[in-house]
């Protein structure tokens, strides 16, 4: 077994020179029968927009704070230990951003090791041990809970996880071990890897409901309530009762078949390229035997070949994209330009006009007025409308009183007079150039001279949907990504004649629309769009060339991505997806295919067959006759290598074209808008990785190459 207590870690200790250390203050609280607590309380000196974090410097502080408190424990000075955060924050885990500079196998593996050396002291003081979750306890912070003897835990407390899966990375300082033994495996694989891949994490009634806390307190006197109830465990007057005894978890047999239901799932959700999920599998069904020595020796090696792997950096990349660069859009105008918003109009009364009109008055709590060819099509869309704000109402996401408030917001009318007073009018109508240049034609001639126009286009032009206007300086694009509600991206595309006053409204829209928005130029498909089209027109092109559809499937299954390229048709819609091939072949005949054969598969409406969850089971049989006929069937790995550089081809060309300012945008665009995996880091590190960048043009997206210092990956355990 590794005795921690005789590494040097005087290597990471050198690497976090700027760490913003998290100390650790001790008080004693007297108890009952003159007893003594030990109060230990994290706290970085900073507000709780930085959270509590534990770099090396913090972590050996921590333990040379519990190796004190012990040999006061020896000598009878103090009855019990607890810790507890700063407010609002118990700890938010390891600083990714130094996590991402370790510079190799060995020093990865330093970095586990100093967290179960310093947090595992808490299961060695000779007295008991408490954790006082006081707030946000994520990753690491978590792990402080876990290594304790019990938990309390804040009533308000909004955010406890173990998201490292997410991350390209594994809980271990403890937690793949602890958790499961603790709340038994079912609960354990929720928390570890359901939760982070559903983007999900626990509140403070949940982690009492599955075993994590033993207790909840109410916010207004919570330490004193805790202080008090670890001084009833310490006198053994407090009798502590968990829903899941160590002593009474299943092994013999659930355990290894949840496993293996979760390893099913996994496959299916996905694929097997994502490294992290399926070693914390391995570490949770390694789990249910040994000792905590060797689960924590489990958890060292797996977490040191992650953090030396490409898929931790390109995560990492991914993660500073979304948290950092989305927060400041590149290009973006000032804020005071934009003018305010008192009510909205939206042209159209369909699915997706609807989703508009329920978005904008949820975030924007102003009037909403939508408009259609007839009343019959209006009222459906608003009864749509109020029908989803009562659901809302139904699940408490909302109280009664916003249900009738946000209701009375919003009409409808085929009267397009009730517009002359919105300020913002977005379109969502059949995407056909013609009938958008008219809607917006027509629409002008009610609304007031500062009302901004949007189109919510896909892939023609804005620039030219507005060239009916006597005003198309107020015209942008305002791409949104469907299910409207659940994607966080919109493509805010600025025209040649779109002015500053315009297109800093979009932006501040699309942020009270707690959306991310991306400025690009006004070019075909603009990011997204042009980039699946890239993927799923060389997909089709391989299919009527006489490949088969599942060695399509697989040859792109290395990119991770969340579905097959077939299923995203399907997804998007066969005609609007035969659609958006045809517009960007139209733009780009030399580099993008049509195909005749996406047409007739769109008239038969199917591509996959699947069962009654809807579940795919296989390729429909219609389907295949359509596309059969091909005489030069292409192998999986020229497939692979098409795509890999026709999308390096593609996206350089974006970058010089000046479609968005940098490689970065073009993956946070991905990330958000397609859902390609952080593992990946979107598309251009992977495009770096695998050569094809220097393929294409003799170069890398990035300099240096995101990527990590070994390619190991740990063993079967």
């Amino acid at each position: 077994m590794t005795d921690y207590t005789a590494l040097d870690f005087s290597e990471l200790v050198a690497l976090s020179g700027d760490e913003v250390v998290t100390h650790s203050f001790v008080r004693d609280i007297p108890l009952s029968g003159a007893r003594t607590l030990a109060l230990v309380t994290l706290d970085n000196g900073r507000d709780h927009t930085r959270p509590n974090t534990l770099g090396p410097v913090t972590l050996l502080e921590f333990a040379a704070t519990l190796d004190a408190l012990a040999e006061r424990a020896a000598r009878g000075e103090i009855h019990g230990v607890a810790v507890t955060g700063k407010p609002f924050i118990l700890a938010a885990g390891a600083d990714l951003g130094k996590v991402s500079e370790i510079p190799s196998l060995a020093t990865g593996k330093l970095l586990g090791q100093l967290g179960h050396h310093a947090l595992g002291k808490l299961s060695t003081l000779g007295v008991p041990s408490f954790v006082f979750i006081n707030g946000l306890a994520l990753g690491g912070g978590l792990e402080i809970a876990l290594n304790a003897d019990y938990r309390t835990v804040d009533a308000s407390v909004a955010a406890v996880a173990l998201p490292e899966v997410s991350l390209g990375l594994i809980p271990g300082w403890g937690g793949s071990y602890l958790l499961p033994n603790l709340i038994g495996i079912e609960n354990a694989l929720t928390v570890i890897i359901s939760n982070p891949l559903k983007n999900r994490v626990l509140k403070a009634t949940d982690t009492v409901e599955l075993g994590i806390a033993d207790v909840l307190f109410g916010s207004a006197a919570f330490l004193e309530h805790s202080i008090a109830w670890a001084d009833g465990v310490i006198a053994g007057t407090t009798t502590v009762t968990r829903p899941n005894k160590p002593g009474k978890i299943e092994r013999l047999v659930k355990w290894d078949a949840a496993i293996g239901i979760a390893r099913r799932m996994l496959e299916s959700r996905i694929g097997t390229v994502a490294l992290s999920p399926y070693i914390a599998l391995d570490l949770l069904k390694a789990a249910k035997s040994g000792t905590r020595e060797e689960g924590f020796e489990r958890e060292d090696d797996s977490l040191a070949a992650l953090i030396a792997g490409d898929q931790l950096q390109a995560s990492i990349y991914a993660f500073n994209l979304v948290q950092k660069r989305a927060k400041r859009p590149a290009g973006s105008p000032d804020k005071k330009l934009a003018r305010p918003i008192t009510k909205v109009g939206v042209i159209g009364a369909g699915l997706m006009a609807s989703q508009f009109a329920l978005l904008f008055v949820r975030r924007l709590q102003v009037p909403v007025v939508i408009t259609d060819l007839d009343q019959a099509r209006v009222d459906k869309g608003v009864a749509y409308i109020h029908g989803e704000i009562a659901t809302l109402q139904s699940k408490g996401r909302i109280t009664a009183d916003e249900g009738n408030r946000l209701r009375a917001l919003v009409t409808g009318t085929t009267d397009k007079a009730s517009f002359s007073d919105a300020d913002w009018v977005i379109e969502a109508v059949f995407e056909e150039l013609g009938v958008k240049q008219d809607v917006f034609a027509e629409i002008e001639k009610y609304v007031s001279p500062e009302a901004i126009l949007a189109t919510n286009t896909s892939s023609l032009s804005v620039e030219q949907i507005g060239a009916k206007l006597a005003h198309p300086e107020r015209l942008v694009g305002f791409h949104f990504f469907n299910p409207v509600a659940v994607m966080p991206l919109i493509e805010v595309v600025n025209t040649p004649q779109t002015n500053e006053t315009t297109l800093s409204t979009a932006m501040v829209i699309a942020g009270k629309l707690r959306k991310n928005a991306v400025i690009t130029r006004d070019t075909p498909g603009f990011v997204v769009n042009r980039i699946l089209a890239k993927l799923l027109g060389e997909a089709m092109h391989a299919v009527d060339t006489g490949t088969p559809f599942e060695v399509v499937d697989g040859a792109i299954a290395p990119f991770g991505l969340p579905m097959t390229p077939f299923e995203l048709l399907e997804l998007v819609g066969l005609k609007v997806g035969a659609h958006v091939l045809d517009t960007h072949h139209a733009a780009f005949p030399d580099r993008f295919f049509e195909s005749d054969n996406l047409h007739r598969l769109a008239e038969h409406g199917k591509i996959l067959e699947r069962d009654a969850k809807g579940k795919v089971t296989g390729f429909d049989k219609t389907a295949k006759k359509i596309v059969a006929g091909g005489t030069t069937p292409m192998t999986g790995e020229e497939i692979l290598r098409r795509i890999e550089d026709g999308l390096a081809d593609e996206i350089k060309r974006m970058l010089d074209d000046d479609v968005v300012h940098a490689a970065e945008d073009i993956d946070l665009c991905v990330i958000l808008g397609a859902g390609w995996p952080f593992q990946m880091g979107g598309a251009t590190p992977y495009l770096d990785r695998v050569g094809a960048s220097e393929r294409v043009f003799g170069g890398t997206f990035h300099t240096p190459m995101i990527r990590g210092v070994s390619s190991e990956v740990p063993v079967a355990l």
